[in-house]
């Protein structure tokens, strides 16, 4: 795996990603989407070509909340030693974790937006971001805003909304957060972004470097 495989793969996994394990040293690694991002699907996977073979299927799921059918896209990776050993960093059994070393491994701007990417929001009105997180337990929470200010100089609030826990950033640490993650926004997600103030477009100098 390159450096900027993981890189990627430790945003996903911050993110969406689940790694299912495969044996005593190998793991998989299962993306999904929302069907309207089958796009941003296919950038993950064309990142990880020499791990996925199958190809990407569409599926549907019922929320038995709100009796709603959604459709989705799926994708799942050959098993892999390499998913394997990221597999025993964020997991805890079967439960996803943030480990103590989180700060030593992310560390690059291109994790940070891929994470954005998979659960960050933007709202225009008020001009903040949030990043909504699982409901980590207090230590995970704790390693994971240590590698935040350490690695980002981020200081998000957290806080406990109707879909689970959040990140909240400030006006200032959004704009901070934007610096950062900007050039890496793919064009399909750049609905994420805020308007551009002269032309109102979202822009993304996303490169591959």
């Amino acid at each position: 795996m390159t450096q900027r495989q993981k890189d990627i793969a430790i945003g996903m996994i911050l993110g969406d990603a689940y790694l299912q394990k495969t044996g005593k040293r190998n793991a998989r690694l299962r993306l999904e989407q929302g069907f309207s991002q089958r796009n941003y699907l296919e950038w993950k996977v064309d990142q990880f070509k020499n791990y996925f073979q199958s190809k990407i299927r569409a599926l549907e799921r019922e929320n038995p909340v709100w009796k709603k059918t959604y459709q989705y896209v799926r994708i799942q990776s050959t098993a892999s030693p390499d998913f394997g050993k990221l597999r025993s960093i964020f997991y805890n059994s079967s439960q996803k974790i943030i480990p103590k070393t989180i700060a030593m491994i992310f560390k690059k701007p291109l994790s940070l937006a891929v994470w954005f990417m998979d659960d960050g929001y933007y709202y225009q009105r008020d001009k903040i971001a949030y990043l909504y997180i699982p409901n980590f337990d207090k230590e995970s929470i704790k390693y994971l805003l240590e590698a935040l200010r350490y690695n980002f100089n981020l200081l998000p609030i957290l806080k406990k909304k109707k879909r689970g826990l959040v990140l909240v950033f400030s006006v200032q640490e959004t704009q901070k957060l934007m610096s950062l993650i900007k050039k890496y926004i793919i064009p399909s997600m750049c609905y994420k972004l805020p308007l551009d103030p002269v032309s109102t477009d979202r822009k993304s100098d996303f490169s591959d470097k």
